[in-house]
């Protein structure tokens, strides 16, 4: 597979920032409450992580290693200063809604992990597809967690109302415990799949429903592989 392309995959699927590597988790609970902001924010937070993995990888070879966590800080903190006042200059109420959780993305898990995880240590093209990436997952992720608190909750869609008015909503999906909840049903959903994919691959590699048969061989193939 093209790395380009298996960046762009990780960040989206294998390794979602929010749905599997449980990181970005204060917006992801914060700011869900409305579709809008889940995607204010995620394109926000995509914006600083191509930007920084970017310049950092340019200057991985020059930043000395006893402070490179400070050099990241100090780029990543700039440029989300640009971003915050871009949102400020021409979205004002998207600003306004997200509030502190603008100048948050600085501390954000996602991007000061990136930056030491891979950024630093991978050309330009490569840490941009991996900024691209992650990004993309945890905008998704966003999206998909406030959509859902937004339409259980006030029974609307981007400020539109989509139940029917005979439909109560049920008001604690916008608010904090209705963030916990959301998200523990989808990654429990995800962790079902991801079981039932392994099975199947299993399946496919021989084992044919004789788990401890394949058991058996696994364990004499690594006892080979040791000797």
């Amino acid at each position: 597979m093209n790395k380009y392309i298996e960046r762009l995959q990780n960040g989206i699927f294998k390794e979602n920032p929010t749905f599997v590597l449980m990181l970005g988790m204060c917006p992801t609970l914060a700011v869900s409450t409305r579709a809008i902001n889940g995607i204010g924010m995620g394109l926000s937070t995509l914006a600083v992580l191509i930007l920084s993995n970017m310049v950092i990888s340019l200057l991985r070879r020059i930043i000395p290693g006893q402070v490179r966590l400070p050099a990241y800080i100090v780029i990543v903190a700039s440029l989300v200063t640009l971003t915050e006042l871009t949102l400020q200059a021409y979205m004002p109420a998207l600003y306004e809604s997200l509030g502190l959780y603008i100048p948050l993305i600085v501390v954000n898990c996602i991007i000061l992990g990136r930056a030491e995880a891979y950024a630093n240590k991978h050309p330009v093209g490569l840490s941009v597809m991996d900024g691209v990436g992650m990004g993309l997952g945890f905008t998704l992720a966003l999206t998909v967690v406030s959509m859902l608190r937004e339409l259980i909750g006030n029974g609307t869609l981007f400020g539109a109302r989509v139940l029917p008015a005979s439909i109560e909503p049920m008001a604690i999906f916008v608010q904090p415990p209705g963030a916990f909840l959301i998200l523990a049903v989808i990654i429990a959903v995800m962790n079902a799949l991801g079981i039932k994919s392994r099975q199947r691959h299993l399946v496919e590699e021989g084992c044919n429903g004789g788990c401890a048969a394949c058991g058996r061989a696994c364990d004499q193939r690594k006892g080979t592989d040791e000797k």
